[in-house]
């Protein structure tokens, strides 16, 4: 699912912009909190978005 794997891919970029704001010493924890954030929001996308993949069976 091409929607999923975007959603990884900015999940990752992300990781990356929040290590580098806090790495470089200079970055606004508000900038931070709204990236990790907005970081959550997307795992939550693709956990949704995981489950719809795979069919509910029933035991």
């Amino acid at each position: 699912m091409r929607r999923l794997e975007l959603l990884r891919i900015e999940h990752r970029d992300l990781d990356g912009a929040i290590a580098a704001l806090v790495d470089s010493g200079s970055g606004d924890q508000m900038q931070v909190a709204r990236l990790k954030k907005r970081k959550l929001r997307l795992r939550d996308e693709m956990a949704l978005l995981e489950d719809q993949l795979v069919p509910d069976i029933i035991a």
